[in-house]
């Protein structure tokens, strides 16, 4: 076997044969996407992390954890807007449990990784192991706090969309803040021409993934991207049936 490509046609046959069943293919075809994707990709941007400052007490820590509901925060000093390391609700609640006063985060700060913006899925899965860690900071080209990312992130690549109670409450497009948007498939064009400002119509779509469907004329592989009426669309996660995320970017005239 000499390609990716016949790796890919052996497991479709595989199927076929009634050799795996179809969730085994799509989890063997999303690891296998894993060194094609960046981290930029699936990461969470700046604007949506919360970041907890470093002067923040106890009764103020336990509100954010509260109203996130995550598991893990960064710890940020905002002064040089450097990440001081990760504290988890855990720690929190377990000193809540046992003692009373104020939390010292600083004895319970793990620390964060960093990594730049194009490294692939696999090679942070692969720190994710070794590290012993479940998120990750990402950094630009200057240093600076672009997003985090997290295992959960990686691995919705493999098996799909892990969802949990507060899924829902997630936005359809997501602004990366640097003219790049993740978006969910199945947003309705009429959200999206509300959102942008725009336009954009075609015969018989409702849905974004309808339209970009329609501008390929079939269902795209991950990781193909299509310009379509001043829009570059990228998909970030399909599978056989369906488009699940896209990457968006307004395509600026030279």
């Amino acid at each position: 076997m000499r390609s990716r490509d016949e790796l890919l046609q052996a497991l479709k046959e595989a199927e076929e044969n009634h050799l795996i069943d179809s969730h085994s293919r799509l989890i063997i075809e999303g690891t296998l996407q894993l060194e094609n994707m960046a981290v930029r990709d699936v990461m969470v941007p700046k604007s949506k992390m919360v970041m907890i400052e470093e002067s923040v007490t106890t009764k103020e820590l336990l509100e954010i954890m509260t109203a996130s509901s995550h598991s893990r925060f960064p710890i940020i000093n905002s002064s040089n807007n450097k990440i001081q390391g990760i504290v988890l609700a855990k720690d929190l609640l377990g000193f809540l449990a046992n003692k009373k006063g104020e939390f010292n985060h600083r004895e319970y700060l793990r620390n964060a990784i960093l990594v730049p913006e194009s490294k692939t899925l696999g090679a942070l899965l692969r720190d994710f192991q070794t590290k012993k860690s479940h998120m990750a900071i990402v950094v630009d080209e200057y240093g600076e706090i672009a997003g985090l990312v997290t295992l959960e992130d990686v691995l919705e690549q493999i098996v799909g969309e892990i969802e949990d109670e507060h899924d829902f409450e997630e936005d359809n497009i997501i602004d990366f803040g640097d003219g790049r948007f993740l978006l969910k498939a199945d947003t309705s064009l009429e959200e999206f021409n509300e959102f942008f400002q725009v336009q954009l119509e075609a015969e018989n779509v409702d849905t974004v993934a309808g339209f970009v469907i329609a501008g390929f004329t079939y269902l795209p592989e991950q990781m193909r991207d299509i310009d379509l009426q001043g829009f570059n669309f990228k998909v970030l996660k399909t599978d056989s049936r369906r488009l699940h995320l896209l990457e968006v970017s307004k395509i600026t005239s030279k």
